[in-house]
């Protein structure tokens, strides 16, 4: 176990809100609390979603009160627990747009988020998430009626080609703030594009953008890739041009990571020997926005100091642990596997 040891493992945070609430000190509390207990279990990090807050909101004041969130942290004993962001785009801030006005608030709005990543996490941190097309928007014909497969895949082309002088830029600020961009494709009935690691890829070749990533997501790459040859293939492509910045290790139902449908020996005989940064392990609860965002039958994990215990129910920490365990004994049986 103790190459396992050695590699970084971090906790979403999307088990437990999608909104951290920085200014309420309350709620600070919670997540310190939340924080040290999963620390203890022996998470190095986080990553932690940034809301994107009204459309006409302060982004300079957005970032002021992520320094007071971190500084909180710090006062709590977490100055050198790491932290990376998960961030995604919206309607109004759409770098993807036809119109200009709205790609440059678009800009503004992620370099705002590459800031608080900086806050949060500091030099050579992750900046990860579906912040290239907008999250949940799905283009429309002028009848109403939903534009799919052929029809879609021309209707996005101009909309990537609209992104790439703003992705530069992005580029280019974000290299100067030591954050790491990594470009998450989410599932099909979460977003038209990127969906696939090549997709993605694909997007950062042809906008030029040579600082830009993707990350891998295990949930994402069962339930939308086109299989493990093109895995495969993908895997090393992002190596070859130096873009595998961040892998997500997510159960396809988006749950429990112990004893679910992660092909581990096909994904961690690709990514284990070429990546070394930090496994995310990603688990949504049933909890607003996502119980109904992402249609959950499955019953939430109840969070300690949060939600009534459940006898016959895992909570949060419970699945935490499991899932930590279950990681460092995949990674060390592959290590093994690799020196026999």
């Amino acid at each position: 176990m103790e190459e396992a040891r050695r590699r970084d493992i971090y906790f979403s945070f999307f088990m437990f809100t999608a909104d951290l609430r920085p200014n309420d000190a309350g709620y600070t509390e919670v997540l310190v609390r939340h924080l040290k207990a999963l620390t203890e279990i022996g998470y190095t990090g986080f990553d932690v979603h940034i809301a994107p807050g009204p459309v006409h909101a302060d982004h300079h004041a957005e970032v002021e009160s992520y320094i007071s969130l971190r500084r909180a942290f710090d006062r709590a004993g977490f100055r050198d627990v790491r932290f990376t962001t998960n961030v995604g785009t919206t309607r109004s801030f759409d770098p993807t747009s036809t119109y200009e006005e709205q790609r440059k608030q678009a800009l503004s709005y992620l370099k705002s988020r590459v800031d608080i990543t900086s806050v949060l996490g500091g030099e050579n941190t992750i900046m990860s998430g579906p912040f290239l097309y907008p999250y949940g928007v799905f283009p429309l014909t002028d009848d109403g009626d939903g534009i799919w497969s052929d029809a879609l895949q021309e209707w996005m082309k101009p909309r990537y080609a609209a992104a790439a002088s703003i992705f530069r830029e992005l580029a280019q600020y974000s290299a100067e703030k030591r954050v790491k961009l990594a470009i998450e494709p989410v599932k099909n009935w979460e977003t038209p594009g990127p969906t696939m690691v090549s997709e993605a890829l694909d997007f950062l070749e042809s906008a030029d953008i040579p600082v830009g990533g993707v990350t891998v997501d295990t949930a994402q790459v069962v339930m939308e890739s086109q299989g493990p040859a093109i895995f495969r293939k993908n895997i090393a492509r992002a190596v070859q041009q130096s873009r595998l910045n961040y892998v997500h290790i997510s159960a396809p139902d988006r749950g429990a990571v112990s004893d679910s449908w992660i092909p581990w020996e096909i994904m961690l005989d690709e990514i284990e020997p070429v990546y070394s940064g930090p496994y995310l392990v990603e688990v949504f609860n049933a909890i607003p926005p996502f119980e109904s965002s992402m249609r959950m039958t499955r019953r939430r994990f109840w969070r300690p100091g949060e939600d009534a215990p459940e006898a016959d129910v895992d909570s949060a920490y419970d699945v935490a642990r499991a899932a930590l365990r279950t990681l460092e004994e995949k990674i060390a049986s592959h290590g093994r596997r690799s020196h026999s």
